[in-house]
């Protein structure tokens, strides 16, 4: 018996688009039905704004013109299939794409700010070896509606989270997927979507060198957070197979000539990274580039093999780092009764994929 493959729908995704792209065809469609400029704003206003899962329930609009809309485009929704609870409040949630992917978001408060941890990629082809993620392999790119459309899905609970911040921490190098995450990125950051300030939007990365010169030439403030993780390359390429193609030396020039401050985020690895003369290392690169440092606490549940830290080692590193005259916060772990390190639910909930070779399908879009 032979399976036949599902046909691609053929309606362009409005969530795809970013506002002006939207408005536009909008606009142009509904012209062609003799309808009023202002009803595109209205559709626009209910895809980020005030969310709907489907065309039908934009009650604003006559029935007629809600079910042309839905027969001319389609909204991609995210199936949440699963979430858990901290008892600290942290709640990380397990998405189900169309395809049958997952992808996990976290969601983190903390006092009068809730920061909304993204995912960029269907798994990570970068394999870091202390990662849950990396050792699933690569799955695929997220399109701007899988990516962004994490925050949407969760301003359509009830009752709805709205964040104040945004990183892209979660499944995947977002500099490896700069085709969707850079009109993403205009989705969080625009008034007429979800409207969140640049300055609280933060790309993490392993030092993707094109894709910081692309972030640092948009004109928003959006911050930067590069994973060092070790300070120097040998350590370095032991950890992040990635330093071979981008030493470490060239990712600290790039952060030199980034435009605004970088924050240095340390995992910190029992017996591997943590010892007084790293703790040098790290203090003599992060001066060079008047970085902050980030120090995190390795989750245990997603050691893959390394033990975490001892807490008053963190706490010496920490003041080696700031006698050195750095900048220092050591993350407070949290999630820690929950699968909420990366990667981690997804594993749980499907188990681990053959990987794709990302190299084959085309589907690493490093910025060019």
């Amino acid at each position: 018996m032979t399976t036949t493959a599902t046909a691609p729908d053929p309606r362009p995704d409005l969530l795809d688009l970013e506002p002006d792209a939207a408005l536009s065809v909008l606009r142009a469609w509904f012209a062609e039905r003799g309808e009023p400029a202002y009803r595109a704003t209205q559709v626009l206003g209910r895809l980020w704004q005030k969310p709907v899962a489907d065309f039908s329930e934009m009650s604003e609009l006559p029935k007629a013109l809600r079910d042309a809309l839905g027969e001319a485009f389609r909204l991609t929704n995210l199936e949440l299939a699963t979430q858990q609870t901290s008892k600290d409040g942290t709640r990380k949630f397990l998405f189900r794409l169309e395809d049958g992917q997952f992808i996990e978001t976290v969601a983190i408060p903390d006092g009068d700010r809730l920061t909304f941890c993204i995912s960029s990629q269907a798994g990570c082809a970068l394999q870091c070896a202390f990662c849950a993620t990396g050792a699933m392999g690569f799955q695929r790119n997220l399109r701007p509606s899988e990516i962004a459309g994490q925050v949407r899905a969760l301003r359509m609970l009830e009752p709805p989270l709205i964040p104040t911040n945004i990183v892209f921490m979660g499944m995947g190098e977002p500099l490896m997927n700069w085709k969707a995450v850079s009109p993403t990125l205009t989705l969080l950051n625009d008034p007429r979507a979800l409207g969140i300030g640049a300055r609280h939007i933060t790309i993490s990365t392993v030092g993707v060198l094109p894709g910081i010169q692309a972030l640092a030439e948009r004109p928003e403030q959006f911050r930067l957070a590069i994973s060092i993780h070790a300070p120097s390359d040998e350590l370095r390429r032991s950890l992040m197979p990635v330093n071979i193609k981008y030493p470490l030396a060239d990712v600290i020039e790039a952060a030199k000539a980034f435009d605004r401050r970088v924050t240095f985020e340390y995992v910190m690895l029992g017996g591997v990274n943590d010892q007084p003369e790293h703790a040098a290392q790290l203090g003599q690169l992060a001066r060079e580039c008047r970085a902050f440092v980030n120090l995190i606490p390795l989750h245990p549940g997603g050691s893959m093999g390394f033990v975490p830290t001892a807490q008053p080692v963190i706490a010496s590193f920490a003041r080696a780092l700031r006698d050195r005259g750095v900048e220092t916060a050591v993350r407070r772990s949290r999630g820690l009764d929950i699968a909420a390190a990366c990667g981690q639910l997804r594993t749980e909930r499907v188990g681990r994929r053959l990987p794709v070779t990302p190299q084959h399908d085309g589907e690493i879009h490093v910025a060019q």
